[in-house]
């Protein structure tokens, strides 16, 4: 197979020839694979209803296509699973003629250096953590042979001495023929041909989430000159590889996304080329990151490539594109990423992990999956964002991402299609773990597209149902001291979502420090809090979702100048719907007596069918709550919305006026928490 001319061959430096292990990701709370229940000895085998959620994950991309009588690639989710620490043992179940599990346990030399084991059809092989690998040697998936995965290995080191090797085709992947292959979540490095070879019209393939490195040839795709292969490449990185990073040849339809093509500076390993469509490839090539690449998107005259929103730092030589494509959604459903977020994401979350189907965005989580995150590197990620990206999309079940203590200076976003999640500090007490930033409504963003606006000013944005939040602390400290000039709404916490359960946390900011808010004006938005602190002066709880403070402390907090006036809640409810609720706490701080309102009607936008709802009951407030506790805002009467007391004490107390409407005992039997709620009753979990 030709390749792109003018390249150099370059000698490999010696540390490249260090065989080393991966480092073990930490994975507090998640068992690996050799202790999850159903992994059995090599003689034995569980049943399939019995089977973990790895052993029953399915692909996406093109393997989940159904054509040539194959529906998608499961591997061997029908079949037995098995533990295997034994090159024998491997290659029995591997070749076998039913379908199996096989779990790989341990470090397995290839003999002789070199050998393919053929990988019959209806196989998963999956590491045990990060304890699974194949040296000297990979796997072979012959013509016919369909409904493979493989996943979570490191297959390495046949490496021969010979750095553009001809005499030895050592692959750590090689498909002639096949059809309905995953591979995922691999380190694939320092063999003596390619990394990976698609061959013969091997089709329905998806590659996703891998590290391909240390090696001269990463990635070919062809050798035919049929148009069938259908392949999509999401999620790798690749780094330290010279060429095919991949070559395309003669695909019918290629779908690279969200892949992080790396040349390191000051290495002897310099790449020729990047993605290279060749021969009558059509190619759709989206939000990849590409940095210190040589030529790094390139064409023959007979293919196409149609990119889209492709990032490239310090590359050189072509960079092309031209023709027209297809649409992959026409052929499966996909979620990008953002191009910015790729590099970190991949190298927090490409590679063998410690358990995957709990750590990647092509898995199915499992119950009460556990990611870790840590700022020295002791965890899975190093930032909270990470781990939120690694969550599934869809995720069905409860994915947990325990933050050690420490400052984690971030902004954080759960988007809309990560539900289930819960960050949750794994300290002492809720001080030990901090997300923090400093974004204000007036804030310039980066790109120059404007200012963040107030919602988009929020250190953390949850737009996932079903989320929880405990043990931590989320902050927005911007210096409005320092930015007189500009608008001064510093969010904190922003929730636009339902069933949010926040859970002994600390919401701190000036101005508007919580925002619950909903997904749109006609969807339902639920928040109970409790165990909480939240800090602010000015509306710093706000918004139009129906929010329930419980058994928290609500404190108040003079202005940046030492002035005392403010006011806690800022409701837009809409009509018919609850607002916000203050039960069971207490309402103090440093502040002046008779300085803080509780609230003031927010119609945003102006909005005349607004009906903002602020109830403060059974709640302890103090001297600095006035004693006329509702204003007006933006020539809208409070009067003219809902706004009561019931049973409230303390100095900040006061009797039912028309100034200040306290409910009856009948009324307050419908402002009741269950009231605000409805059928969702928040559990931890």
């Amino acid at each position: 197979m030709s390749e792109i001319s003018g390249k150099a061959r370059h000698r490999r430096r010696k540390t490249a020839l260090v065989v080393g292990v991966p480092l073990a990701l930490s994975a507090a709370g998640v068992m690996g694979y050799g202790l999850v229940p159903g992994a059995q000895s090599p003689a034995s085998a569980a049943t399939p209803a019995a089977a973990p959620a790895w052993a029953t994950a399915t692909a996406d991309g093109f393997a989940s296509v159904n054509a040539l009588g194959q529906n998608g690639t499961y591997g061997g989710r029908d079949g037995q699973i098995v533990t295997v620490r034994t090159l024998a043992d491997l290659e029995k179940y591997a070749t076998a003629s039913e379908p199996y599990v096989i779990v790989v346990a341990a470090t397995i030399d290839m003999n002789p250096v070199g050998k393919e084991i053929k990988v019959a059809s209806d196989k998963t092989i999956v590491g045990s953590g990060t304890s699974g690998q194949i040296v000297g040697g990979g796997f072979f998936l012959g013509a016919g042979v369909h409904n493979v995965i493989i996943r979570n290995l490191t297959i390495r080191d046949a490496y021969q001495g010979v750095w553009n090797d001809k005499e030895h085709d050592f692959d750590a992947i090689q498909m002639d023929g096949a059809h309905h292959v995953w591979i995922d979540h691999n380190d694939l490095r320092h063999m003596a041909d390619g990394l990976i070879d698609v061959r013969k019209d091997s089709t329905y393939v998806t590659v996703s989430w891998n590290k391909l490195s240390q090696d001269n040839k990463a990635f070919g795709i062809g050798w035919t000159e049929n148009v069938v292969t259908d392949i999509t490449i999401h999620h790798n990185w690749i780094r330290e590889t010279e060429q095919r990073n991949p070559s395309t040849d003669n695909a019918a339809h290629a779908h690279l996304y969200n892949n992080f093509l790396e040349d390191v500076a000051g290495t002897d390993i310099n790449s020729s080329y990047g993605n290279y469509s060749r021969g009558a490839t059509r190619m759709v090539l989206e939000n990849s990151w590409f940095q210190g690449v040589k030529n790094p998107v390139i064409k023959d005259s007979t293919a196409t490539i149609v990119q889209k929103g492709n990032t490239f730092v310090a590359t050189s030589g072509r960079n092309e594109s031209g023709g027209t494509a297809f649409d992959p959604k026409s052929f499966y459903a996909y979620t990008l990423d953002k191009t910015a977020d790729v590099p970190a994401l991949l190298k927090s979350g490409a590679g063998p992990r410690s358990s995957i189907g709990t750590t990647t965005a092509t898995t199915k989580a499992a119950a009460a999956t556990t990611l870790t995150v840590a700022k020295d590197g002791s965890g899975q990620y190093s930032t909270v964002q990470a781990a939120v990206n690694a969550v599934p999309a869809g995720n069905p079940s409860r994915v947990v991402i325990s933050v050690k203590p420490g400052t984690y200076r971030e902004l954080v976003k759960v988007p809309s299609n990560k539900p289930h999640v819960t960050i949750q500090g794994s300290g002492g007490s809720r001080d030990d773990t901090v997300i923090v930033y400093n974004n204000a409504s007036g804030t310039p963003k980066p790109d120059g597209s404007g200012t963040y606006g107030t919602g988009g000013s929020a250190t953390v944005a949850v737009e996932a149902d079903d989320f929880q939040a405990r043990n931590l602390t989320i902050s927005n400290d911007f210096d409005e001291k320092a930015h007189q000039n500009i608008a001064q709404q510093a969010v904190a916490l922003r929730t636009a979502a339902d069933k949010v359960f926040l859970d002994g946390v600390i919401v701190s900011g000036d101005q508007d420090t919580l925002l619950v808010d909903t997904a749109a004006k006609d969807k339902l938005g639920r928040v109970y809090m409790t165990n909480s602190y939240v800090i602010g002066n000015v509306d710093f709880i706000f918004g139009r979702a129906t929010a329930v403070i419980d058994k928290s402390v609500i404190t108040l907090k003079k202005r940046w100048d030492g002035s005392s006036a403010g006011y806690v809640t800022a409701p837009s409810t809409v009509a018919n719907r609850k607002g916000i609720l203050i039960a069971n706490s207490t309402v103090n701080g440093d502040v002046s007596a008779a300085s803080f309102y509780l609230g003031r009607p927010w119609h945003a936008g102006g909005d005349a069918s607004l009906d903002p709802q602020t109830t403060v009951r059974n709640t302890s407030l103090s001297a600095a709550i006035k004693s006329t506790p509702w204003t007006d805002m933006s020539g809208f009467s409070w009067k003219d919305d809902r706004f009561a007391e019931y049973k409230n004490t303390g100095a900040g107390s006061g009797a039912a006026s028309a100034n200040r409407p306290q409910l009856t005992d009948a009324q307050a039997t419908g402002q009741e928490i269950a009231d605000w709620l409805g059928d969702w009753t928040p559990t931890a979990s």
